[in-house]
């Protein structure tokens, strides 16, 4: 033991001597939690919208004002000459309406009435999101000018729980949290752990009496200690910019992210164990880790989404059961009862990194 902290202790120290390092520690993680949070958004907004209206009756300019005044959509004016599916082709707007111009009589005699609709469907997503708008608003305009039956078969009470204001950086910086930490630790590791191959000092340890065990134990308390300040930076500053705090009982929380800063360290210690160089840690990081924690956690669309096969390979990821128990705990609350079997899966995947880092530097300490 008195080996395993004094390597922690080797390790602090070369830590805080490295301003660089020490960027790459709190500065960095910081900005990037500030551009996903700020940056990201799941919920398309402010799309631009033109109307032309044939018709310039009571109803029609009401379905236009109410189109308008739909959070979703932001108006623009529609020049007269030129077609209004230029206005899509252009890229000009994103949605166009067409009112004839018997709308309003139609209407007020009390036969169906049509508009056509425009809809830029090159991302599905967001064309899905424009059509429901305007069939909201639609159904909207219809009960407000008492054009549909006010009884009906079914009413539906619906209420927004944990969420109710649809504040979308309440579910977005949770998510955050769990890339962030996963990316900078594993990162600070597998740079430490190369530094000391390409400085010479690991033919050192292979020569003294410490063994891997102790050598990696150092090594990763030391980094965990600081991935735990990192956790610590970026909640406090999580509750500044964004308001987030812990809904009900963090314990789960607690537990949790000790155990996930335990595997992102093993981690990229075990691509130090592996890399040869810093510029072969980064990529190997950023392959392996950014990219699987960014598309594969559930942070950006649910794991329900993922294809076969790679919806059973989300399973190896542990940044899928962070952001799961992260999101928890910041906006649901679910309790112990709910996130007690997610810090095991953190700790089994902890484990399994450093068993791979001992393997490798065993390996290496044997062709030395």
């Amino acid at each position: 033991m008195k080996k395993i902290l004094a390597q922690c202790k080797k390790e602090l120290n070369q830590f805080v001597r490295d301003k660089l390092t020490l960027a790459l520690a709190f500065v960095l993680p910081l900005l990037s939690l500030l551009l996903f949070g700020f940056g990201v958004r799941l919920e398309i907004k402010h799309i631009p919208l033109v109307v032309q209206n044939f018709d310039q009756g009571s109803l029609s300019l009401d379905l236009a004002d109410r189109l308008f005044n739909n959070a979703q959509f932001d108006p623009h004016q529609w020049s007269g000459g030129h077609p209004l599916e230029n206005a899509l082709d252009q890229g000009f707007a994103k949605a166009g309406v067409i009112i004839p111009p018997d709308f309003s009589r139609n209407l007020r005699q009390g036969h169906q009435a049509h508009f056509q609709v425009f809809v830029d469907a090159t991302d599905v997503n967001n064309a899905r999101v424009m059509k429901n708008g305007i069939i909201g608003t639609t159904d909207g305009f219809l009960k407000a000018n008492n054009l549909v039956s006010s009884k009906t078969m079914i009413e539906p009470n619906i209420r927004l729980w944990f969420n109710p204001g649809r504040k979308e950086s309440l579910y977005v910086v949770p998510g955050a949290l769990g890339v962030v930490l996963w990316i900078f630790p594993s990162l600070l590791a597998a740079l430490a752990m190369v530094r000391e191959k390409e400085s010479g000092t690991i033919l050192q340890v292979y020569a003294s009496s410490i063994t891997a065990v102790e050598f990696l134990g150092g090594k990763i308390l030391a980094y965990l200690i600081i991935a735990g300040v990192m956790a610590a930076f970026l909640i406090l500053n999580a509750n500044i910019f964004f308001n987030i705090g812990f809904v009900n009982d963090p314990t789960p929380y607690l537990f949790g992210v000790i155990f996930f800063l335990f595997s992102a360290v093993s981690f990229g210690t075990m691509i130090g164990t592996r890399t040869n160089s810093q510029s072969a840690a980064v990529q190997a990081v950023a392959t392996g880790g950014f990219t699987t924690s960014l598309l594969l956690s559930g942070y950006l669309y649910p794991i329900r989404n993922i294809v076969f096969p790679l919806s059973y390979l989300t399973i190896l990821v542990p940044a899928r059961w962070f952001v799961q128990l992260s999101r928890d705990s910041f906006v649901r609350g679910g309790g112990w009862s709910y996130d007690w079997y997610l810090p095991i899966f953190l700790a089994l995947g902890g484990l399994f990194f450093f068993r791979i880092a001992h393997k490798n530097l065993s390996t290496m300490q044997l062709k030395v």
